[in-house]
């Protein structure tokens, strides 16, 4: 993993594409399956994703000289349980019938590796401007698998985009499945890493 690429807009490129949390790290699976069978859904979580991470990173990297090593797991915590309750608290009130559907998702990105695991290997190394660069692209590759995964899901399994119905049809009624879940984050896995070792060696988009 590179900790530090040369410059702020490779940390966007390497977090959108070099690591990309579903389609390289393969992290933070569950939740990806559960709520991208519709495409409003998946990006809702992509975005409370992406506001998570670049503040975490933003905090932890503003407090590194603060904060003790032994209690730094804790503090790390803490800081995300903090932004977590922020956007729970903003989606219930603003965004009521999404967060009906995924509001147990949003609560549990608490527990999301991804970012306790930027906040510790970067953000409490590194200065705040690279930290949230670093957090925002992280953040936006979430919320790009999201996308891809949700529209595919939502287009083949119901004949809809965002609750509008657009295909005729007999849908594919596995894809909004569990099973079809898996079988969608699977294949463009597998489509991100062909591309990945045909067109960058296996370097990834950022080549970091």
């Amino acid at each position: 993993m590179s900790l530090k690429p040369k410059s702020n807009w490779e940390l966007l490129k390497n977090g959108m594409f070099g690591e990309n949390t579903i389609f390289r790290m393969a992290i933070s699976l569950c939740p990806s399956i559960a709520v991208t069978n519709g495409l409003k859904n998946g990006v809702a979580l992509g975005v409370s994703v992406v506001f998570v991470q670049t503040m975490v990173n933003i905090t932890v990297s503003a407090m590194r000289k603060f904060i003790h090593p032994k209690i730094r797991i804790p503090i790390f915590m803490l800081v995300i349980a903090g932004y977590v309750t922020i956007i729970d608290m903003l989606m219930a009130t603003y965004a009521r019938q999404v967060y009906k559907e995924i509001g147990l998702y949003i609560q549990i990105i608490v527990a999301f590796a991804s970012i306790f695991a930027r906040a510790e290997v970067f953000a409490s190394k590194n200065k705040v401007i690279p930290s949230f660069f670093d957090g925002f692209g992280m953040g936006i590759g979430f919320l790009l698998a999201m996308i891809v995964i949700s529209f595919f899901r939502e287009l083949l399994g119901k004949g809809e985009l965002w609750g509008m119905s657009l295909v005729s049809g007999n849908p594919l009624l596995i894809m909004i499945l569990p099973a079809g879940g898996f079988l969608a984050v699977g294949l463009l896995m597998g489509f991100f890493n062909w591309i990945d070792m045909k067109f960058y060696g296996g370097k990834g988009a950022s080549g970091v």
